[in-house]
């Protein structure tokens, strides 16, 4: 699947991986989302991208069917129970069906926990959960039940607190015990549900941040995690791409944490400033964050 350039996703994955296969990716306009929409499209699956924004859906969608590839897009607001029934019921009417589903779509604010008032918290935890559940619930009971399927859901590296996103932590950590509890009771269905946990990611993301957020987040990035860099989007994609898979298929109720080892809080081990690992920049169309011009 190549663009306007000539250039092609370099993803390791089979290149009709996903033929006849439907995808949803939220907050597929941008970011994450952006880019495993991408690489999706680029080994055959038909991809859906949802978001609340549809001049970004439509921006994205631009470049997939430049590159030879199969999307339509969907605006609505994952955190609105009517419209998550409604826009699902819609996809199943064009579609016949939804194979995957990718809940990515989220978001939150730097703020210590004293500051945050009730309305930001639950705007956080419904971005971030409440949100995901929904439009989980509503493909599975509308779609999966009968034809199973694979879910994964997005978390983040909240293990040992999150200080300054602790509202976001919170939701994460609920996301990961929702993952668990839907595979159990979702097994019998032939359905999957997964989640992967990103550190750091060198993403459009950051760019929502301000200046003062970002350069701490850039001291500090390296120092903890042993790969001493930052997330590349397309191994974010790459891990989801993989989930979403055959090769997947005894998997289920997992995480899978893409942290370069931050988590492992070594803080007992001094990590030896280095620059050995070599990230995996599979997505062609891949835009640095303007918040890293003069910075990496």
């Amino acid at each position: 699947m190549n663009d306007s350039t000539g250039n092609r996703y370099r993803s390791v994955f089979r290149h009709d991986l996903f033929n006849g296969r439907t995808i949803l990716v939220t907050g597929g306009g941008s970011g994450i989302g952006r880019c495993t929409a991408h690489e999706l499209a680029s080994l055959g699956a038909h991809v859906i991208i949802s978001g609340r924004k549809q001049e970004k859906l439509d921006a994205t969608a631009t470049e997939i069917r430049a590159d030879g590839g199969k999307v339509s897009t969907l605006a609505f607001d994952i955190r609105d129970e009517e419209a998550v029934k409604a826009s699902v019921s819609a996809l199943l009417a064009e579609h016949g069906r939804i194979d995957g589903l990718v809940n990515n779509a989220g978001g939150q604010f730097p703020a210590l926990l004293e500051t945050i008032s009730k309305k930001g918290w639950e705007a956080v935890v419904a971005n971030n959960l409440t949100g995901g559940f929904i439009l989980s619930r509503e493909v599975y009971t509308q779609c999966m039940k009968a034809h199973g399927g694979s879910i994964v859901n997005m978390i983040a590296d909240m293990w040992g607190g999150m200080p300054m996103m602790g509202h976001s932590g919170a939701a994460r950590a609920g996301m990961l015990n929702f993952t668990e509890t839907a595979a159990i009771e979702w097994g019998v269905a032939g359905v999957r549900v997964n989640a992967v946990a990103p550190g750091i990611v060198a993403s459009s993301g950051l760019d929502t941040y301000d200046a003062n957020f970002i350069d701490g987040v850039m001291a500090r990035a390296r120092a903890i995690s042993p790969l001493q860099r930052l997330a590349e989007e397309a191994e974010i994609a790459a891990a989801i791409v993989f989930l979403l898979s055959p090769a997947a298929a005894f998997i289920t109720g997992t995480c899978v944490r893409i942290d370069g080892g931050s988590s492992l809080n070594p803080k007992a081990f001094p990590l030896p400033q280095h620059e050995r690992s070599e990230p995996f920049r599979g997505f062609h169309r891949a835009v640095q964050p303007r918040a890293f011009g003069k910075k990496e």
